[in-house]
This record gives C-alpha cells, structure tokens and sequence, in this order.
C-alpha cells in the first residue's frame, strides 16, 4: 500500500509541473481600454487583463488627468499571460487585429493623445517583433502604421469602475462599441 502511495504522489507531483504556469506580462494600448480588455480576456492562455495608464510622467494619474490633462499616459491594459499557451508575437497578432493602426489621431470615436495605440516592449526582442510586424502591415497595406512603439516604464491601474467594464456595464459598453463604430472599422482594415 505504501509503494502505490508513493507512486501515486510522485505522479500526482510530476503531472502538476508539467501544468504549471509561467506568466509574464506586456502592455498594449488600443483607445478604449474597456474594448481592449474584452478582446484579450477572450484570448486562450491570457490570465488576466488590467486597464490603466502608461507612457507618460505622471506618477497615479485619474482617468480625468490622462484623458483632459498633459501626462504623457495614454490608455492601456496589462496583459498578464502563461507563456506555455501563448507567447508575445501571438499577442501582437492579437493586438494589431483590435486596432486601427493607420489612425494618427486616436482609435475610432475616440481622439485624442490619450486614445493612441501603442505597443510596449520590455526587451530587444519583443522590440524586434513589433518592429518586423509594423514592416509587414506597412507593406500588405502600403500604408504607413502610427503606432507608438515605446519602452515599457511604469503602469497605473484605472480606477476600479473601469475594471472589466464591458461585463459589468454590459449594455452601456455595448452602446459605446457600437456607436464608437469599432467593430466595423476592424472588418474594413483586416477583413481584406
């Protein structure tokens, strides 16, 4: 009885390592962080979606600071992801296909410095990808791409009303998005 114990426990021990996670984190900002949040909760291997602020100077900015004021944030959200279901370049894919990246002014209804996308990198590599991706949508739509590339520095969570927005607000989010014009826009650009 001891040995089947034994025996049980060790592959009880090796299957759970072989499930583990390894998560990391990246930042991407695409306008309204309440569609961006939507769009990566539903992507498999992402854990979990945060809204926020990035890229700017100002240590916990508002929503009212970042969207009126001069903080240098824009919206974005923190992605945090189990590398052994997903990696950075599929992210990115999932990224571009949420954006309009032709859009110098914000992201749909949505304008303002504030509303541009951005895609953060944390080291060479990932800038190197996001780099090579830019090249490939510049030359399949001979057009040039707007987007920020920068370097991640610090991010601040958005107040908690924004928080998974499009689930507890589900009818006003729908209103937004549909008036926002977002999801038409998407099929225009990558439904070529």
């Amino acid at each position: 009885m001891r040995n089947f114990i034994v025996i049980f426990i060790f592959i009880f021990c090796v299957n759970n390592q072989s499930y583990s996670q390894e998560l990391k984190k990246t930042y991407f900002g695409g306008g309204c962080f309440w569609c961006m949040e939507e769009s990566f909760d539903k992507v498999e291997g992402v854990t979990n979606v945060v809204s926020g602020y990035s890229g700017g100077t100002k240590p916990n900015p508002t929503y009212k600071e970042v969207t009126y004021g001069d903080t240098g944030h824009i919206e974005v959200v923190e992605i945090t992801y189990d590398t052994n279901k997903i990696g950075f370049e599929e992210l990115l894919n999932v990224f571009w296909k949420n954006i309009d990246p032709f859009d110098a002014t914000g992201q749909f209804c949505d304008k303002g410095y504030s509303y541009k996308s951005a895609a953060f990198y944390m080291n060479d590599n990932q800038k190197k990808l996001i780099e090579k991706s830019i090249k490939a949508i510049e030359n399949d739509f001979n057009n040039k791409v707007v987007t920020f590339v920068k370097k991640f520095e610090k991010f601040y969570p958005a107040e908690d009303y924004h928080q998974n927005y499009y689930q507890t607000n589900f009818i006003n989010y729908l209103l937004y998005k549909k008036g926002c014009g977002r999801e038409s826009r998407l099929e225009n650009i990558w439904q070529q």
